[in-house]
């Protein structure tokens, strides 16, 4: 992928009715990923299932395998089959599901995928084009220009969609689930990303216009975009995302305006001049009283933070995060460093080159080597983190009430590789965790897990164990060499199914049958 130059920014609010934000977006400029996300299910169920879209639409478009339109596919599948999947697990989340919107740049195209009624803008040359298709029964008819924008807007049924992500089980290539196209992104254009908490409440014109005007300052044209929704009456979430080409609003070639016919009349040019002074008095009024009458939205520009032994901005870890802001990224390059790392709340960290980054047990130290105690929102991905007899660790990974996202670890020798306690919905996604001297993954207390697509080899004790309440789900897995203890509300049967059992170890706890070696249980 050759890297654009562009200007973005991304903003959300809950707006002047709702008290909570079931709307998400992530923002990944390094990858070229944009993404607009609306919950659906009300309170705590229609945020969790934006929280686990993002994750997953996160973990799959990062790994740069397949084509664009085929990586936009899986990841959109996978968080519909993983939110159906939560919402069966708590009855809190019945019925929970999301509408998205993705953009992916990719040399000189952006790839856009779309379920439900979010939506995508482009912007060039003074005009607006709706890319995406609103899959909603008034949306349809819009398109089809049986209704006008304004009669679509003020429609009573304006809510409903016939599409979704959570709903019911999906697979990559069902030819009514995923659009996907991809369009022509110019460096004179810009891409406008949106809930259905802007189109519902401010026209296209007008979003086309806000853009427009702060044309090279994309914060501006977002927080614009929300006090001008919030001013229609805020009736939902609302959440902007712009990205502007380079050349986004230099030398636009707009139409040619006829020149106005002068009025000669001097009575009536001197009383249009007052009326124009009056209301150009009252506009700056207005704009100046603006914080008094509509508080700020939340808008934010994400950082990368390059952590390093030399040259880097930041010589620790620790020192990266303590500056890091929710939405900011600290990249660690290849090197060892002997510390202990607190995760922070929506904060990713990540090795830039996968396993060339090591983390070791810090000074006087035997761990854990990475920490989270009520971590929401935050991810770590690729390093190393490995132990031996001069620098033991009790756990490679401790995470404590928290929402984490743990993809593409190494964990090599520690007593337990990863420990997750209390109540909470971390992610393994795609980890190693071998050579352990107790358990690879040890889960204690009422927490539901994400257990994805890892590896776990050759540790001592169980391969995985849930105890004092877990309910941890269990997809794609290896089990090598290591015996399974789970409690009685896991289905063996599903856990059989779901992953692969390796010359699986007779010891410790129960766990599903044996298969012969080599083959996936049946």
């Amino acid at each position: 992928m050759v890297k654009a130059k562009i200007k973005f920014a991304g903003g959300s609010d809950p707006g002047r009715v709702r008290r909570n934000n079931e709307d998400a977006l992530h923002i990944d400029p390094d990858r070229g990923i944009f993404l607009v996300v609306d919950g659906i299910g009300g309170q705590a169920a229609g945020e969790k299932a934006a929280e686990i879209a993002v994750a997953r639409l996160r973990a799959r478009l990062e790994r740069l395998t397949g084509t664009t339109e085929q990586r936009i596919r899986e990841a959109i599948t996978m968080a519909n089959n993983e939110i159906l999947r939560a919402a069966q697990t708590n009855p809190e989340w019945e019925g929970m599901a999301c509408v998205l919107t993705v953009a992916i740049l990719d040399n000189g195209s952006a790839v856009v995928g779309h379920v439900g009624d979010s939506r995508l803008y482009q912007i060039r040359r003074g005009e607006i084009r709706k890319i995406t298709h609103d899959h909603s029964p008034v949306g349809e008819r819009e398109d089809n220009r049986e209704l006008s924008e304004a009669e679509a807007m003020r429609h009573p049924r304006r809510n409903e969609v016939f599409r979704d992500v959570g709903s019911e089980e999906h697979a990559p290539d069902d030819g009514d689930f995923i659009e996907v196209q991809r369009i022509p992104f110019d460096p004179d254009s810009a891409l406008l990303l949106c809930s259905d908490g802007l189109s519902d409440q401010v026209p296209s014109n007008e979003i086309r216009a806000a853009v427009e005007r702060h044309a090279g300052n994309p914060e501006a044209a977002v927080r614009e975009l929300i006090e001008a929704a919030n001013r229609a009456g805020g009736k939902d979430n609302v959440t902007v995302l712009v990205v502007e080409g380079d050349q986004f609003g230099v030398a636009q070639a707009f139409l040619p305006v006829s020149s106005p016919q002068v009025v000669r009349t001097h009575g009536f040019f001197t009383h249009a001049a007052i009326f124009v002074a009056g209301l150009l008095v009252a506009a700056t009024a207005a704009w100046f009283s603006r914080p008094f009458w509509i508080p700020p939205p939340i808008a934010f520009t994400p950082r990368i933070l390059v952590v390093g032994s030399t040259g880097a901005p930041f010589t620790t870890i620790a020192a990266a995060l303590a500056e890091a802001r929710p939405g900011d990224t600290v990249e660690v390059v290849g090197g060892e460093y002997p510390e202990q790392v607190t995760l922070k709340t929506g904060v990713t960290l990540r090795s830039r080159v996968p396993r060339e980054a090591i983390l070791r047990a810090a000074p006087m130290s035997k761990g854990p080597a990475v920490l989270a105690e009520g971590v929401k929102d935050a991810r770590i991905a690729g390093f190393l983190i490995k132990a031996d007899e001069k620098t033991p660790l009790s756990e490679g990974i401790a995470l404590t009430r928290s929402d984490v996202e743990v993809d593409d670890m190494e964990v090599w020798g520690a007593a337990v590789g990863i420990a997750i306690r209390g109540e909470g919905s971390p992610v393994l996604l795609g980890n190693a965790i071998h050579d352990c001297a107790r358990e690879g993954v040890l889960i204690q207390g009422p927490s539901t897990p994400w257990i994805l697509h890892n590896s776990l080899q050759r540790n001592k004790g169980a391969a995985l164990a849930a105890r004092e309440g877990a309910r941890p789900v269990l997809v794609g897995n290896v089990f090598d060499k290591s015996a399974l203890e789970l409690p009685p509300e896991v289905p063996p049967a599903t856990v059989k199914e779901k992953n692969y059992f390796l010359d699986a170890g007779r010891g410790g706890g129960r766990r599903p049958d044996t298969p012969e070696r080599g083959g996936r249980l049946q």
